[in-house]
C-alpha cells in the first residue's frame, strides 16, 4: 500500500502583506482601516462639531456631513458608492461602508462631535427609515465620534394633497 504524502503547512501569516499590498494596487479599501489610519494620524486640538444627514430609503442611504449651519459640505457617502449591484444600495452593509468612508474624511478635517439628523422619504412614501439608517448610526459612533443628539427631520405633512392612486386605488 502506497502511503501519500503529507502535505506541508503553508505559512499563511508570510502572504497577508503581499495580499494587503497586492489589494492595494488594485484599489481595494477598507473604509474602517482608513478610519483607523485617519484617527492615528490626526491630533485633534479642540472641539468641532458637525451634523451627519442621513437620508435613508429601502433602494439607498445617503449621508452628508455638514457645519453646524449646514451651509458646508464636508463629506458625502452613500450606499451606491461603494457597493456594485443596484440592489445592493440600500443594505445595512453597503450603509455601514458609507458611513466608514465619510467618517474617515470627517476626521482628517478635525470633526470630533457630530449631531445626527435621520430622515425617512416622507410625504406620500414610507415615513420609516430604511435598513440602512441604524448601520450608519452604529458605524458613526464605532469611528470615535461623540454624538451630541439624534434626531428625526422626516417630513410628515399636516394636511397635503392627494394621493395617487385614484378613488379605487392602484390595480395591480
Amino acid at each position: 500500500m502506497i502511503m501519500p504524502d503529507k502535505k506541508k503547512k503553508v505559512d499563511t501569516k508570510a502572504k497577508k502583506p503581499e495580499q494587503q499590498q497586492e489589494a492595494k494596487k488594485k484599489g481595494a479599501i477598507s473604509y474602517e482601516g482608513a478610519v483607523q489610519e485617519a484617527l492615528q494620524k490626526a491630533k485633534p486640538k479642540a472641539t468641532r462639531w458637525g451634523v451627519a444627514h442621513i437620508y435613508s430609503s429601502k433602494n439607498n442611504t445617503i449621508i452628508t456631513l455638514t457645519d453646524l449651519s449646514g451651509s458646508e459640505t464636508i463629506a458625502t457617502g452613500s450606499g451606491g458608492m461603494v457597493v456594485d449591484a443596484d440592489h445592493e444600495e440600500g443594505s445595512p452593509y453597503a450603509a455601514m461602508h458609507a458611513a466608514y468612508k465619510v467618517a474617515a474624511t470627517a476626521i482628517e478635517k478635525q470633526i470630533t462631535h457630530i449631531n445626527i439628523k435621520i430622515r425617512a422619504p416622507g410625504g406620500h412614501s414610507s415615513k420609516i427609515p430604511g435598513p440602512g439608517a441604524q448601520a450608519v448610526v452604529r458605524a458613526l459612533a464605532r469611528s470615535g465620534f461623540r454624538i451630541g443628539s439624534i434626531e428625526d427631520v422626516t417630513p410628515i405633512p399636516t394636511d397635503t394633497t392627494k394621493r395617487p392612486g385614484g378613488r379605487r386605488g392602484r390595480r395591480v
